[in-house]
């Protein structure tokens, strides 16, 4: 499979999805998305679900990438930035946040419970945030930067439900992920770090 038509497709999948949805979104959308016929789409994919097979690997590669290098100094700040990134919705062109994007994908974890496919690829975006949370905070436990006492798994458990939470809010009532920003900050900040440790990351909100 040529992987440059592919990555177009997948772009366009995007589009579509944010104009459209997961329920009425179509193969011809997508198509009109990336000035491809419907027919050229087919070549590469038997049916759209194996379209958002592909489109989820590619979120999942991309999501792995941003968040295995994370700014910050110490383990406290990348993880604080980390939920920066997972809190702040896809924007449009003009910097307007693209709440019809985090819609969609709800609609596609939706179809997890009956589709196999998705739930597997759902999953793995949930194991590997959980994982690179507890990863975090492991570490700034070993630097002596969070409480000791504190089980790594099952704070970045609390988190990921958290961050899941937060943006199915987000999508169903609109509430800005900015308060559950805030709130998460302060939960780690109170009953994560150490006396006395004071990270300092501009982008998060006191």
């Amino acid at each position: 499979m040529t992987q440059e038509p592919v990555d177009d497709i997948v772009d366009a999948t995007y589009c579509a999805l944010c104009k459209h949805g997961y329920a009425e979104m179509t193969m011809q959308n997508i198509a009109d998305e990336c000035d491809k016929s419907k027919a050229a789409l087919h070549y590469h994919f038997d049916s759209k679900q194996a379209l958002l097979e592909t489109f989820l690997d590619a979120l999942l590669d991309n999501f792995e990438d941003n968040i295995a290098d994370l700014d910050g100094d110490d383990p406290v700040e990348r993880l604080f930035h980390l939920i920066e990134y997972v809190l702040t919705p896809p924007a449009d062109d003009d910097g307007t946040p693209d709440a019809e994007f985090k819609t969609a994908i709800l609609e596609l974890k939706a179809q997890a419970p009956y589709e196999s496919v998705y739930r597997k690829r759902l999953t793995a975006f949930d194991e590997y945030l959980c994982a690179r949370i507890e990863t975090l905070v492991a570490d700034g436990i070993d630097e002596g930067l969070v409480v000791a006492e504190r089980d790594p798994e099952d704070v970045a458990t609390f988190i990921k439900t958290y961050l899941t939470g937060a943006q199915t809010r987000f999508v169903a009532t609109g509430a800005p992920f900015e308060e559950s920003h805030r709130l998460l900050v302060e939960y780690i900040r109170t009953e994560l770090l150490v006396d006395g440790v004071n990270v300092d990351v501009s982008e998060v909100p006191a």
